[in-house]
C-alpha cells in the first residue's frame, strides 16, 4: 500500500502545484501551498513508513505483522502534543508568508499538519491516528469541493468509510493485544 500511496501523492502534488501557479488563469486566485506541500510531505513520511514496516516485518518471525496497533503512551503524548503545536504554528506562518490568507489558511494548515501526523502515526501503529485521518477528511472534503477539486473531494469522501473501518480494525487488534499481555 505504501508504494501506491506514494504514486498517488506524487500525482496530487502536481495537481495542487498547478493550482498554486494557476497556469495563467486570472480568475483562479487559489493558494494551495499547503495541499501541494502536504503531498510532498506525504511522500517523505510514506517512504519512512514503508521502510519502518519492512524493517519490522524482517526482524520478526515469519507471518509477523508489519506493525502492532496500540494507543500512544502518556510519555509519547507529552512529546507529540507540543511537537504538533509547533509544527502547526510553523506551517501556518510559512503558508501565510507565501500569500495564503483568509479562512482557508487555517484549514489548509490543519489538513497539512493532520495528514503529516496521521501518516506518521500509522507508520508507528498508533490507533488514535485513525481519528486524526477522520478529522482531516471531514475538513478536507468540503475544502476540495469548495475550491472546485471535485475528483479529489470525491476520492477523499470515498476514503472516509475505509478510514473508519481502519480505526475499528486497529481498535479491535489493540484490545486483543492488550488482553494477551
Amino acid at each position: 500500500a505504501w508504494p501506491v500511496g506514494i504514486v498517488g501523492d506524487a500525482l496530487l502534488f502536481t495537481v495542487f502545484l498547478g493550482a498554486v501557479f494557476s497556469f495563467g488563469a486570472e480568475d483562479q486566485q487559489k493558494n494551495f501551498y499547503g495541499q501541494a506541500s502536504r503531498n510532498l510531505l506525504l511522500i517523505i513520511v510514506s517512504i519512512y513508513g514503508w521502510i519502518r514496516w519492512n524493517q519490522h516485518r524482517k526482524s520478526g518471525a515469519p507471518g509477523t505483522p508489519p506493525v502492532v496497533p496500540r494507543w500512544t503512551t502518556t510519555k509519547e503524548k507529552l512529546v507529540l502534543v507540543p511537537a504538533i503545536a509547533i509544527f502547526f504554528t510553523i506551517a501556518y506562518q510559512i503558508f501565510k508568508s507565501l500569500g495564503e490568507s483568509g479562512q482557508w489558511l487555517f484549514v489548509d494548515t490543519w489538513i497539512f499538519t493532520g495528514t503529516a501526523l496521521a501518516t506518521f502515526g500509522m507508520s508507528r501503529g498508533y490507533v488514535e491516528f485513525w481519528l486524526v485521518w477522520i478529522a482531516v477528511d471531514l475538513v478536507g472534503v468540503p475544502f476540495a469541493f469548495k475550491n472546485g477539486y471535485y475528483p479529489t473531494g470525491t476520492l477523499y469522501a470515498i476514503y472516509l468509510p475505509f478510514v473508519i473501518w481502519g480505526f475499528i480494525s486497529w481498535l479491535k487488534i489493540s484490545k486483543k493485544e492488550k488482553a494477551a499481555v
